[in-house]
């Protein structure tokens, strides 16, 4: 989450009138994220999240996400609820961006994740698979290994300026991962960003999932690879054995990864891994000027892929046979 977009008094009044939230309290930008624009709006109906579409976001795609969340909710996964307005539209416009209105959660993201945090969160994940099953509408994953390479290709100048030699770590990256990405693995809905920001916790219980926009049709083992990089390092670099065992644990309770899920992870972990800390690098070399955001370090990514180029078996990533 972050603050691109400034809005006026007069703006979020105006696009409020078509809601029934009654009188405004308080709306305040939320500075944490990369993506689109946040605020938490608190009226005197509740508390919300307000969010104004910006970036790699596209208008197209809005519902789709948002038919998401109300079919994730009807099947009992925590998550934001769209608000519609008196005219059933939960999808508007607000200082000429699409905007939305969404229920707020009560919770609080770790900082340091504990693998008692892990093993919910791989639960959680599992659950939104499952729940996932029976919803109707597909969206390909606009960040998956495809665009990669356009990803890279608009940061190869300035990659050695945020750290030597990270152009030719990254070339040598995309040619493995070409030759090597696991094809015909179960598929269906995934979260696809399912970062500690992104699971609430009131104590050690898991009280929800947010940020569903880039949720897509993709391998469900590719989500849970990006649930092992997101959640199971240590700030040293290491990855904690303990975390990765916890989360595989976890999911499997719900649901159990296929003998070819399994033997595609360390791939899978590995191309997580490369998005991420690509996308990260793009985002590092282009902040907005004024923008409200601290982008996050790509490098935390470029030292994970190397710990990944030496996995062979999931074992080492904690699943237990």
């Amino acid at each position: 989450m972050a603050v691109y977009t400034e809005v006026t008094d007069e703006e979020l009044s105006a696009f409020l009138s078509a809601y029934e939230l009654g009188q405004v309290l308080a709306c305040k930008g939320i500075a944490e994220g990369v993506e689109n624009s946040n605020y938490f709006l608190q009226t005197s109906a509740g508390s919300f999240i307000l969010t104004l579409y910006e970036k790699r976001v596209r208008e197209a795609d809005l519902p789709f996400f948002l038919a998401l969340m109300d079919h994730l909710s009807a099947r009992g996964l925590t998550c934001p609820q769209p608000v519609h307005n008196r005219d059933g539209n939960a999808l508007g416009r607000l200082a000429g961006r699409p905007a939305v209105i969404v229920t707020f959660l009560n919770g609080v993201s770790v900082k340091r994740p504990s693998a008692r945090h892990c093993r919910a969160v791989g639960g959680a994940l599992a659950e939104l698979h499952e729940a996932g099953r029976d919803f109707s509408l597909k969206r390909a994953n606009a960040l998956s290994i495809d665009s990669w390479p356009a990803l890279f290709a608009a940061a190869a100048g300035q990659a050695d300026t945020v750290a030597t030699g990270l152009a030719e770590r990254t070339r040598r990256e995309l040619s493995h991962l070409a030759g090597a990405w696991p094809t015909s693995l179960p598929t269906g809905v995934i979260h696809a960003d399912l970062f500690t920001d992104n699971v609430f916790f009131l104590g050690d219980r898991l009280s929800g999932l947010i940020d569903f926009y880039f949720a897509c049709t993709d391998a469900l083992a590719y989500d849970l690879a990006i649930c092992l990089n997101a959640w199971c390092f240590e700030p040293d670099g290491s990855f904690n054995l303990t975390k990765g065992q916890a989360m595989i644990t976890g999911y499997e309770k719900v649901r159990r990864l296929e003998p070819k899920e399994a033997e595609a992870l360390p791939t899978l972990c590995r191309g997580s891994a490369l998005r991420f800390m690509l996308t990260r690098l793009v985002d590092w070399l282009n902040v907005p000027p004024g923008a409200l955001v601290k982008p996050k370090d790509p490098l935390e990514y470029d030292r994970k892929l190397a710990f990944h180029r030496h996995v062979r078996s999931a074992a080492e990533y904690g699943l237990v046979r």
